[in-house]
């Protein structure tokens, strides 16, 4: 594999000496940058970075002529976005619910009636996982041209045993073949299946007694998660799935107060998530529990926008001390878009959050809600080279301001250039 060598960066964005997890409450204001840059990746990892004033002192002409040079003049350089809330394999897009939403039912009122969630887990019984494999690669290659280079991928439309496996076998699958880092979640509890409905708890002890053990047997997932939510799991359903799965090693994420306050955040924070994800509903009592912990609070924008909800209380969980992420939530039924730089944008026109707060969120957060906060997230020697030029810009806030274009030229992934748009 060849060196990369970025020259005469206009801004390299997001450079640490001493790298972070995360960055929480005021620091998330924080940006560090270097005007006119070089960055320097070897073996897929970032070598070295700094000023261009220093670069001759550096390189030798060998080394130079060994490498692949990119001349990145009225560009910048960012790490890749972090992805760290997607349901992006599924079978088959749902515009049909989009028209009923536009008409006025509600999110709940087309999952009782068998839409939603429910929709997708019954095409999903009737797909192949070569189908599914194919359908989800070329999601991936679209998120990689919008500057995404991680990205969690959750199951949970599948609703039994042999189809939850299915969609995390393709998971897998994605894993081999795709230059993204990706972290599969099991989520059998994404939605009770029709034949449970008011027999909610036997479908519970499915999911403890049969999937899990399954799941954990075949080392299918990274992560678990439950929809803890009004009209979905309560927060006794919770405890007992996230038990059951801790003792397979498998870690919470949450769904949580997207609907109500369900007391998903509280029981997310107890068995110690990862993230807890949506929190439209956030009041006092849930910062006061998510302060201390360990759970990174994620922010799904582009769910909220399209379903026309409440908007979670970022500025407030941010003045009061906590760290936040954001993700896409990429979803055929109420997010169908994995175009993180909107998510970015989004940041800052629904949450009011600064740029440097919507970047941080997007990026080291958000990786720090895939665990992988070690490895990428931010510009930092050691880390892995996933990182994209942008288009000629003129600061790096244009990236959340202009919403709407593609501002990636280049997307480097593992030290290799996989995208040139």
């Amino acid at each position: 594999m060849k060196d990369i060598i970025i020259l005469n960066i206009k801004e390299l964005i997001q450079v640490e000496d001493s790298p972070r997890l995360m960055v929480k409450g005021a620091e998330m204001a924080e940006l560090t940058t270097i005007k006119n840059a070089f960055l320097h990746i070897s073996n897929g990892l970032i070598a070295s970075f700094g000023s261009m004033e220093i670069f001759g002192d550096k390189f030798n002409s060998r080394q130079l002529d060994n490498s692949k040079i990119i001349d990145a003049t009225g560009k910048m350089v960012f790490p890749s976005f972090c992805d760290s809330h997607t349901h992006l394999v599924y079978p088959a897009s749902r515009e049909i619910e989009y028209v009923d939403k536009i008409k006025g039912l509600s999110y709940e009122e087309i999952a009782k009636r068998g839409g939603g969630i429910l929709n997708s887990a019954r095409r999903l019984q009737d797909i192949s996982e070569e189908e599914l494999t194919c359908s989800a690669f070329e999601r991936l290659k679209e998120i990689i041209s919008f500057g995404t280079g991680a990205v969690e991928i959750k199951s949970g439309y599948g609703l039994t045993t042999e189809s939850e496996l299915k969609m995390l076998r393709v998971i897998r699958k994605l894993k081999e073949i795709s230059p993204l880092t990706i972290k599969a979640t099991f989520l059998g509890a994404h939605a009770v299946p029709l034949e449970y409905r008011f027999r909610q708890t036997e479908y519970v002890d499915l999911i403890i007694n049969e999937m899990i053990p399954m799941v954990a047997s075949e080392e299918l997932a990274d992560y678990i998660d439950v929809f803890c939510d009004r009209g979905f799991f309560t927060v006794e359903d919770t405890d007992r799935i996230l038990n059951a799965g801790m003792k397979y090693g498998l870690r919470p994420k949450i769904h949580a107060n997207e609907l109500d306050y369900s007391g998903g955040i509280q029981i997310g924070v107890k068995y110690n998530a990862l993230s807890v994800d949506h929190l439209e509903y956030t009041g006092d009592a849930e910062i006061e529990a998510l302060k201390d912990s360990e759970t990174m609070p994620t922010i799904l924008p582009g769910a909220a926008f399209f379903l026309n909800m409440p908007y979670a209380p970022a500025r407030k969980m941010i003045e009061a001390g906590l760290p936040v992420a954001m993700a896409s939530d990429f979803n055929p039924g109420s997010s169908p878009s994995g175009n993180m730089q909107l998510v970015l944008s989004m940041a800052s026109i629904l949450y009011r959050m600064t740029p440097e707060e919507g970047i941080n969120a997007t990026t080291i957060n958000s990786a720090y809600a895939m665990d992988l906060s070690r490895e990428m997230g931010s510009i930092a020697v050691g880390k892995i080279a996933n990182v994209f030029i942008t288009k000629p810009i003129p600061s790096y806030q244009y990236m959340p301001y202009y919403y709407g274009s593609n501002k990636v030229d280049t997307a480097i992934l593992n030290g290799v250039v996989e995208c040139v748009n």
